[in-house]
């Protein structure tokens, strides 16, 4: 493994999470648990009256790399839809996966060491993919009290 990934960039991001605390009664909840290290992220997620993420709660319990990804996501996370957030853990699988382009999310490039490493790619993405999911989850039960 390339200790190049490791930088202190990366530990500086995994410490910033502008929301580490849980949203009580938030509209969509999601767990995403690596089984490669057992890194595991939840994200809460409460959106506004038009469908935007208003509010964000975080539990990490991670690797430094499924922190320093949290705290990246988090930092942009806010006013964005559930198309947006699934757009970008898709195109955070895709570019990991080396079948896309470097994702339009602020501050992403710098897992590009990572790429290679191939283990380390379920840690990059779950708070992405916890994000989507909590999203889509917030959307739906607003849709249902509609």
């Amino acid at each position: 493994m390339s200790l190049d990934l490791y930088t202190p960039e990366i530990s500086a991001l995994a410490i910033g999470n502008p929301y580490p605390e849980r949203l009580v009664g938030a509209a969509g909840s999601a767990e995403k648990r690596s089984p490669i290290c057992g890194s595991r992220v939840t994200v809460d997620v409460d959106l506004d009256g038009t469908g935007r993420v208003a509010a964000l709660g975080m539990q990490v319990r991670a690797c430094l790399l499924g922190q320093a990804s949290s705290t990246l996501l988090a930092r942009h996370a806010i006013g964005r839809t559930p198309e947006e957030l699934a757009a970008a853990r898709d195109s955070l699988t895709a570019w990991l996966a080396g079948t896309g382009e470097t994702p339009d999310w602020p501050g992403v490039a710098i897992f590009a060491p990572g790429l290679k490493l191939t283990a380390r790619h379920p840690s990059i993405r779950l708070a992405f993919e916890a994000a989507a999911e909590a999203a889509e989850q917030a959307r739906a039960a607003s849709k249902v009290g509609a």
